[in-house]
């Protein structure tokens, strides 16, 4: 067979990875204790035949506007990331969540007893014997990390922050100035058409806090609704954990076919 035709075989079998498009992965349903003794129902996802070399744990926006494990730019990152990163995701429900998972124990505690459930969480990738994982946040997910996870940085159980949509509707100034000598990348993703919190106010909220690096995103709204935004936020994502995996392929050729 000649170098053209086996270019053509090749190109065939590529195929464009789209929204609904699930990567081959090593997926482990998973539940977590929290310190008050609720269990939480969850999802590993890790590559398929080798070591992960970083790992997301994933915290959803708000449960009383239908946020959940599943929330689109989540489920993404699981179904994309360990074949084409190697970087495992670790999604869970908070508390009182519903998801096809399942659902959580327990009753939503707005943003104060999820710091349990980030406990939890960051608990299990430890006891795993994981890499030391990256947080990521979406809206009401940064809120739960603003509050609770210095405890965690500090103990060396957290590699950075990513921070989606952050609406610092639950974060006190007090709670932000916690982080402002955070010895770990911090980076806060913001919309430029954000419902809650646009660049520039993001920058003047996180000014008490200099080392949150603010990113504003050109034509993103709160949602990241569209392929071209969930991109954006995979490819930063992959580049802050595993550096110079970015930008991530956009097509995919199944070794089997």
């Amino acid at each position: 067979m000649n170098d053209d035709a086996t270019a053509s075989e090749q190109t065939a079998a590529d195929a464009e990875i789209r929204s609904g498009t699930v990567l081959p992965a090593r997926r482990t349903d998973i539940e977590l204790v929290t310190d008050d003794h609720l269990t939480l129902v969850g999802e590993l996802a890790e590559p398929l035949d080798r070591p992960a070399r970083g790992i997301l744990v994933t915290l959803h926006p708000l449960p009383t506007a239908h946020g959940f494990m599943d929330s689109h730019v989540l489920k993404k990152a699981a179904a994309r990331l360990p074949e084409l990163a190697d970087i495992a995701v670790l999604r869970f429900n908070f508390r009182s969540v519903t998801s096809p998972r399942g659902t959580s124990e327990g009753s939503f505690g707005d943003g104060v007893s999820e710091g349990f459930d980030l406990r939890a969480a960051v608990h299990e990738v430890v006891d795993r014997g994981l890499p030391t994982p990256w947080l990521v946040g979406w809206s009401f997910g940064t809120e739960v990390i603003l509050k609770h996870a210095r405890e965690h940085v500090d103990a060396g159980h957290v590699a950075g922050v990513v921070l989606l949509s952050p609406p610092l509707h639950r974060t006190s100034d007090d709670e932000l100035r916690r982080w402002a000598d955070v010895g770990v990348p911090v980076v806060a993703l913001v919309p430029e058409h954000d419902d809650f919190l646009q660049p520039e106010e993001a920058a003047r909220r996180f000014a008490i806090a200099p080392t949150v690096r603010v990113v504003p995103v050109a034509g993103a709204k709160h949602l990241w609704v569209g392929e071209k935004y969930v991109r954006i936020v995979l490819d930063a994502l992959a580049d802050l954990v595993v550096p110079g995996t970015a930008p991530l392929p956009t097509t995919w050729s199944d070794p089997s076919a």
